[in-house]
């Protein structure tokens, strides 16, 4: 399975890209994000409580499944003011 993995806000500044390609067997969002984790200090952002997550544009929980060519989206939470 192959997935495009896109990161947003502190994300994208801390990992130092907006996104990469994936491949492994992955049933879940969090699945994907455990294999993130796995490659690395780099990834260690990820393992934050209140992480949000999407597939293919919508908003989801971790445990959403995932699919061959979905668009997987981690963001940290947004506060507004």
């Amino acid at each position: 399975m192959k997935v495009q993995v896109m990161y947003f806000a502190r994300y994208r500044e801390v990992l130092g890209c907006d996104g990469e390609t994936l491949e492994g067997e992955f049933a879940t969002l969090d699945a994907v994000r455990r294999a993130l984790l796995e490659q690395g200090e780099r990834y260690a952002v990820l393992a934050e409580q209140n992480l949000m997550c999407a597939r293919n544009e919508e908003l989801c929980k971790p445990e959403e499944p995932v699919s061959d060519g979905d668009v997987v989206a981690f963001f940290p939470p947004v506060t507004g003011g």
